[in-house]
């Protein structure tokens, strides 16, 4: 063996590396973590209207678009394990450019994340609380305290995010028992099994189906966090596509659960107090005044931390945009003195949380229209993934790569078309606002590159 050789083997030997600590049931845990597992319970309502009763249906076909998506994700995961997740693996699958836009959509997500949760929860609390305090006064309460204890340093601490993920999943699990007891005495063991909610030909509508696939499919977001830890996993190549199927399926499977059971117990979708708090009205039927404040009080304070660490994550996105210039770096790039807190990025953050709440309330739907519009930049990033994931192994692999015509060509274009399906089916307004959104940042890309000749600016998702 030569010298160089030698030199060569012992400096990648003690070459600086992660130490990949990481099994395949922790990333599928921190994945649980990440959608947690009431992810279907606020979407209930709205979902049942928006379906004509068929969530349970419709909860299963985004799960169906979502596992192939996520093949996607553990595969490029596994070439490009790098902060930014689509963002890095359309700019590196695809095209730099298309990376920006995908980046661009994601960022969209960021901004209306503290957003969607803020008008949750003060339509949670004025509708079934307080019905005295007007919404916008609820909305500008909790923007402000969100900002606040973001303007603090304030964060919820793992230990804490474990115990509410624990209180949820015993109230959850209470439910069903409740819920099951509930159907056995009224039919007995028939009671628990019905077609109904897949399918009541009375009320089944395929293009409204399609339209509330588009909006059920929240109950997925935050899937792709399972790649962001592909450097510190056993085997990632292996681990990292098996987490994020496997998240998917459990959050289908258990949410699916939850929805099915629910419609079995409510079967009169039309009877709701409340759309946006009608899981809690199910909850009353199977389990009192107890169950109906124990699921209230958990979505409240999962909404509030998600609200919290969505908020602080979108400030600091903005953060680093203004630092390399991607945004004005005077205000975007700006830290208080003594402290590494962007307070001009939270106070906008804040503004925005509360203005986007009251002024989608006035619309009406405000929570149905939120989420289509997450649900915009989200499915723009999905088709990208998949877009990415055909071009990398099917059109530019490595000289010698034996191609695999199911994995590398039939599954990420039949994901691209089912993301593509579901995106076209948000609604009017989601589109009319995203594809503004869009449009801005794809003439701040052709103005900042020369008309796409130079390479676009980074956006570093690691500060989020």
């Amino acid at each position: 063996m030569s010298d160089s050789g030698a030199t060569s083997q012992s400096a990648t030997a003690h070459a600086p590396h992660l130490r990949r600590v990481l099994t395949l049931w922790d990333l599928v845990f921190y994945g649980i973590v990440l959608i947690q597992p009431i992810a279907p319970v606020p979407l209930y309502g709205v979902a049942q209207k928006l379906s004509n009763g068929h969530f349970a249906t419709i909860i299963l076909i985004a799960m169906f678009a979502m596992m192939i998506t996520a093949v996607s994700y553990g595969r490029m995961a596994a070439l490009y394990p790098a902060a930014g997740s689509a963002y890095t693996y359309v700019g590196r699958g695809l095209n730099p450019h298309l990376g920006f836009l995908a980046g661009w959509a994601m960022f969209l997500d960021y901004l209306l994340q503290p957003l969607i949760n803020t008008i949750w929860i003060s339509t949670a609390l004025h509708e079934r609380y307080v019905h005295g305090i007007p919404f916008f006064a609820w909305a500008a309460a909790i923007a402000g305290i969100i900002t606040l204890l973001n303007l603090r340093g304030i964060r919820s601490s793992a230990r804490a995010n474990k115990t509410l993920l624990l209180v949820m999943f015993v109230v959850v699990g209470l439910f069903v028992a409740l819920a099951i007891r509930f159907l056995l005495r009224g039919n007995g063991v028939a009671g628990l099994f019905s077609t109904q909610p897949f399918y009541d030909p009375r009320t089944f509508d395929s293009h409204r189906i399609w339209s509330a696939t588009s909006f059920a499919a929240l109950t997925y977001i935050g899937f792709d966090g399972v790649t962001t830890l592909a450097e510190d996993v056993e085997n990632p190549k292996r681990n990292v596509l098996l987490a994020t199927v496997l998240v998917c399926v459990f959050t289908g499977l258990f949410g699916g659960l939850l929805v099915y059971l629910a419609q079995l117990v409510w079967p009169d979708w039309h009877g709701f107090p409340n759309l946006e708090t009608a899981f809690m009205d199910v909850c009353r039927r199977v389990g009192g005044t107890f169950l109906f404040n124990a699921m209230g009080l958990i979505l409240i304070l999962a909404a509030f931390g998600s609200a919290l660490t969505g908020g602080l994550g979108a400030a600091r996105l903005l953060f680093g945009m203004g630092r390399d210039n991607v945004l004005p770096r005077r205000v975007f790039g700006h830290l208080s003195p003594g402290s590494s807190t962007p307070i001009y990025n939270i106070l906008i953050i804040g503004a925005l949380s509360f203005l986007g709440a009251v002024v989608l309330n006035q619309i009406g739907n405000a929570y149905e229209h939120a989420g289509e519009l997450l649900n915009f930049g989200a499915f723009l990033a999905f088709m990208g993934v998949n877009l990415a994931t055909f071009w990398q192994f099917a059109v530019s692999a490595q000289p010698g790569y034996r191609k695999r015509i199911l994995a590398d060509i039939v599954l990420p274009l039949i994901g691209f078309v089912f993301c593509a399906l579901i995106w076209w089916n948000l609604n009017t307004l989601a589109k009319t606002i995203g594809g503004i959104w869009f449009v801005i940042g794809l003439a701040y890309l052709a103005i900042t590159t020369r008309a796409f000749r130079k390479a676009p600016a980074m956006i570093d998702f690691g500060e989020s």
